[in-house]
């Protein structure tokens, strides 16, 4: 009798060491470097998804707060900008006309400051599948990366990467939340 407890004791110890060593899968974060082509054919004009994703609000940018956070307030510490996000529309890529002064603003900076480097976030609003979002994301931080490239922003001081719906300005399930949320952020490096 001794001996099957602790044979059980092992298997146990076993099981538990196992789960240890390989943890939780992680979640994937597309990125992409400035010096990557792209196929878009216009400034702004990507290809439009099929997926799962509304009008852009003025933004401030809060701390970290617990995942049971009120609507309104950020779910994720955001690096800071010193420029406005620019807002898409439900499912699509493209940058509308008040992204396109926002990028203005971004390029005339970035032009001036040659040296700088910028990272450009893709992010989507919680609709649709993570893999999804990941890639529509993708699109929306390229559909930025171009039109700036367009501007004369050199191709080598810019790069992006996709959060999906990782990481969402308002944890909110509304329309209000998801306009929030569809956006392209970004971070100077």
């Amino acid at each position: 009798m001794k001996g099957t407890f602790s044979w059980k004791w092992a298997v146990l110890a076993l099981c538990v060491s196992a789960l240890v060593s390989v943890g939780c899968a992680k979640k994937q974060t597309v990125k992409s470097e400035g010096t990557q082509g792209s196929s878009a054919s216009a400034p702004g004009a990507v290809g439009e998804g099929t997926g799962r994703e509304a009008p852009p609000a003025p933004m401030a940018v809060a701390p970290a707060t617990p995942p049971s956070a009120t609507p309104g307030v950020a779910v994720t510490e955001e690096r800071l900008s010193q420029f406005d996000d620019v807002r898409f529309d439900f499912d699509k890529s493209e940058v509308r006309e008040d992204g396109r002064k926002t990028c203005g603003v971004v390029a005339s900076y970035l032009k001036k400051n040659p040296r700088a480097k910028l990272l450009i976030e893709g992010h989507c609003d919680d609709r649709g599948t993570a893999e999804y979002n990941m890639a529509l994301g993708e699109r929306r931080a390229t559909a930025v990366m171009t039109y700036l490239v367009s501007l004369g922003v050199p191709k080598t001081a810019l790069s992006t990467v996709s959060f999906g719906k990782e990481k969402p300005l308002d944890p909110g399930h509304d329309e209000g939340a998801w306009a929030k949320n569809r956006r392209a952020h970004f971070v100077l490096m």
